[in-house]
Formats: structure tokens, sequence, C-alpha cells
């Protein structure tokens, strides 16, 4: 396989939103990916997710291009049942974090099939998983 990345909601948002505070870095970060052939990963939690915030904040037109243009250039996956049961265990694990469901099976589904993480988010350092950097 070649090299992945599994990405989080906040990169992919970023990336279509010109005010948010890491547009730039996302954006050069999806060329860096591109150039060096990486493939993104996308959870469908995670598509739903971003979907849903770029649809609210950005407007329905924005929203149906993204998803198009997010849908030709990412492969989707699915979380097993085990995966969502792992994700609760480990929100469980974090008392003392805000660590969401959709986070912590993103960093589930990562380990176990071995890729890192495209996201800006602290929680996934908490929860130890791998994070591209």
């Amino acid at each position: 396989m070649k090299a992945a990345v599994l990405a989080d909601t906040g990169p992919l948002y970023a990336a279509v939103d010109p005010d948010d505070q890491h547009h730039r870095r996302a954006q050069e970060q999806l060329e860096r990916l591109e150039r060096d052939r990486f493939t993104v990963l996308l959870l469908y939690p995670t598509l739903l997710e971003a979907y849903t915030l770029v649809l609210y904040r950005l407007g329905a037109p924005t929203a149906r291009k993204w998803l198009r243009d997010l849908s030709s250039g990412a492969s989707s996956i699915n979380p097993t049942p085990e995966d969502y049961r792992a994700a609760v265990a480990t929100v469980d694990s974090y008392p003392d974090q805000s660590i969401t469901l959709f986070d912590a099976t993103v960093a589930i589904v990562a380990t176990r099939i071995g890729v890192t993480i495209w996201t800006y988010d602290h929680h996934f350092d908490v929860m130890g998983a791998s994070v591209w950097r």
C-alpha cells in the first residue's frame, strides 16, 4: 500500500474555509500530500461531520462543491462495530479530556490499519495516536 493518512475533520474544514486559522496550513499540506503521492483516507463519520460544518458555516453551494471534490480525491472507509466499541472505551479511559467519539474512532481505525492521522487536534497526542506532521 502506498503512504496514506487518515484525515480528521479539522484540516478538511480548514482547507475550504479561507477564514479558518489553519486555512493556509491545510492548503500547504494538501499540496504536500499530493506531491508526495499520499492517499488520503476518510472515515464516513468524519465525512458526515465535516460536511455538516461546511454546510452550516459556508453554505449549501460550497458544501456541495466541497463534497464532490472530496469524493473524487479521498478514499472513504467505514469503521467496524469493534472500532466503535473500542472508541467508546477510549473516551471512557480519558475522563479528564473532552475527546469526541468522532476523534476516538479515527484514532482506533488509524491504529488498526497502521496509518498516521492528519489533524490539528491535540487530543490525538493525548490518546497516543500517530499524527502526520
